[in-house]
């Protein structure tokens, strides 16, 4: 109940910051004609998707295309992903109160942001030093301290944290990684793009049942800035 409390207040909190945000209504409409007509439903992470100021989370250059769907440029050779994808990730995930997920790929924070409104704790991980310092910043200013931002190889995933409720991953990666699957509890999911990044990649549902057992099923196409590897 404790967790389920925090959790409902920081949703709360972040419909106050929106009702006084110019920007709400861009949002409504996004979620409207982006998320919602094209399937997803699950209303908490709607409800997510509206609260969260997406416009502060990308460079000032490109801040008016905040609400499009569309990936936008954040540095370094690094995307923020569309609106769509995050919201059909995130569902994907069956965000619930009381989880502690971890999410490879920190890029600005956003994702971050979005998963911190519907689960326990977001342990997330980025390979760029710049990334993942100016995300752990914008998410410690708008708020959200239930999120840990660290700088690493998310192929190797956050063992000393492990296991976790859910994973999700918001880049490329050449192959689902063990250490992730590894890191799965019995009875979580994970989401992850596989493929070449100058080729197809897939979406991918990683399910671990409750007896340890592995099963995956193919999404829906994709295309995803790479998961880059840290020295090895």
């Amino acid at each position: 109940m404790r967790a389920i409390g925090k959790t409902a207040a920081l949703v709360v909190l972040a419909g106050i910051l929106c009702a006084a945000d110019p920007q709400a209504a861009l949002r409504e409409r996004m979620v409207r004609e982006h998320i919602e007509a094209r399937g997803v439903r699950h209303a908490a992470v709607l409800g997510a998707m509206r609260a969260t100021p997406r416009h502060l989370f990308v460079p000032a250059s490109v801040r008016d295309m905040a609400y499009e769907d569309r990936p936008l440029p954040i540095g370094y050779q690094a995307t923020i992903s569309q609106p769509y994808i995050v919201a059909r990730m995130t569902e994907l995930l069956a965000p619930a109160p009381g989880q502690r997920v971890l999410e490879i790929g920190t890029g600005s924070g956003y994702q971050a942001a979005v998963l911190a409104q519907l689960v326990k704790r977001v342990y997330s991980i980025e390979l760029v030093p710049e990334l993942a310092a100016s995300a752990r910043e914008t998410l410690r200013r708008l708020g959200y301290p239930n999120v840990t931002v660290r700088q690493g190889d998310g192929y190797k995933g956050w063992p000393e944290e492990a296991p976790f409720d859910a994973i999700i991953v918001t880049a490329g990666a050449e192959h689902v990684p063990p250490a992730l699957v590894a890191q799965l509890k019995p009875g979580a999911r994970m989401v992850i793009p596989v493929g070449s990044a100058q080729g197809d990649q897939d979406l991918l549902l990683v399910e671990k049942d409750l007896k340890g057992a592995v099963h995956s099923q193919n999404l829906l196409p994709v295309r995803f800035v790479p998961l880059l590897r840290g020295k090895r």
